[in-house]
């Protein structure tokens, strides 16, 4: 579905184009196009702004809009695209917005961008900013800790009911899996591939290192602990440690927590780390503490980032290839917008393999 001012300007336009108004050259006041349409003056205003933008029509001070007897050649409408994301310059993103951005600018598009620093709060106050602003003509969600009950699904619904185009990156409510358009990773499959290739190199004793408050995390845990299964190896809870956005930062530079993570591996001969980040932190804390990687300690990760090579052990990690996420998602939304059917794809992994494990 359109947003209200588009369907306005559509509207309009092919009654323009029919002949209309040929005897005045000129359209109904803002007043009168409010009650003909049952609009705002704002969504009115929007509307009138894109047939201007198109070279359909001239906005005069004090005679209203008229229409051009010989219109410049309509240019396809700037397409505003909100992209609300956890974090801006920090990890994957910044080759996430590149794809974002080469898509959008294919498309007479560009990006304002939105970081939340997975905050719930954060997040339902730049909802309510773009709800209360200029509607953008679709929007590029990662959506905020995604493995927890969301209090922002109000605002995602008055959004679908304005009838702004959403496509969530890397998570998606558990509430709205079914309804929405989403890229995804193959996170479950994710974590079975890693704990199998781990198993072929004659590891057993496989720890976890997950977060909790994302559904990436949830779902990778959950590919862990099925392969684990399935391959008869065994689960213990005790080689699990889990972590949450708010105990990011702390994680691997507080002494109490270092020793607590390295006491939680003490039995395990190989890890399946949440991303790169964590894996690259983890294995500079452990050969601190006189850990060797791999030889006592493998360690495996998802992602393929920067980290993985600038970790004091290079990393072996999950890569999505050539594919990327946000190539992918922006190609979505322009669909969405054009009004053309999508559906939510999922991304799947192929191993690199370092020194690591």
């Amino acid at each position: 579905m359109q947003p209200k001012y588009q369907l306005v300007a559509g509207t309009l336009r092919e009654e323009i184009r029919s002949g209309r108004y040929r005897d005045t050259m000129l359209l109904p006041t803002e007043y009168e196009l409010c009650a003909q349409f049952h609009m705002s003056r704002q969504t009115v205003r929007q509307a009138l702004s894109l047939l201007v933008s198109e070279g359909l029509i001239e906005r005069r001070q004090g005679s209203g809009s008229h229409i051009l007897a010989n219109p410049s050649p309509a240019a396809s409408p700037r397409r505003t695209v909100a992209v609300v994301t956890t974090y801006i310059s920090n990890y994957i993103f910044p080759n996430i917005l590149r794809e974002i951005e080469t898509v959008l600018a294919a498309n007479n598009g560009a990006p304002t961008l939105f970081a939340t620093q997975n905050h719930i709060g954060n997040e339902r106050r730049i909802l309510q900013t773009l709800l209360e602003g200029d509607l953008p003509d679709g929007i590029l969600v990662e959506g905020t800790k995604t493995g927890l009950p969301s209090p922002n699904l109000d605002l995602y619904e008055q959004l679908r009911r304005q009838g702004v185009p959403l496509v969530f990156m890397h998570g998606v409510y558990q509430e709205l899996k079914e309804s929405a358009v989403s890229v995804m990773d193959d996170n479950r499959g994710g974590g079975r591939q890693l704990v199998e290739y781990l198993h072929k190199k004659g590891h057993t004793a496989i720890g976890g290192f997950f977060k909790n408050d994302d559904m990436q995390g949830v779902e990778r845990y959950a590919g862990y602990v099925e392969a684990m299964r399935d391959l008869g190896l065994p689960l213990e809870d005790r080689h699990i440690f889990w972590y949450n956005t708010e105990h990011r930062e702390r994680l691997l530079n507080d002494d109490q927590y270092c020793q607590y993570i390295t006491n939680t591996f003490k039995h395990c001969t190989a890890l399946v780390c949440y991303n790169d980040e964590i894996a690259a932190r983890l294995i500079s804390m452990l050969l601190k503490r006189g850990v060797r990687v791999p030889e006592d300690l493998a360690v495996v990760s998802f992602d393929d980032s920067p980290y993985c090579d600038i970790s004091p052990v290079p990393v072996t990690s999950l890569s999505h290839g050539q594919q990327n996420a946000g190539h992918m998602a922006a190609d979505l939304l322009m669909r969405l917008m054009q009004g053309q059917p999508c559906q939510s794809q999922v991304i799947p992994w192929q191993l690199v393999s370092r020194q690591s494990g």
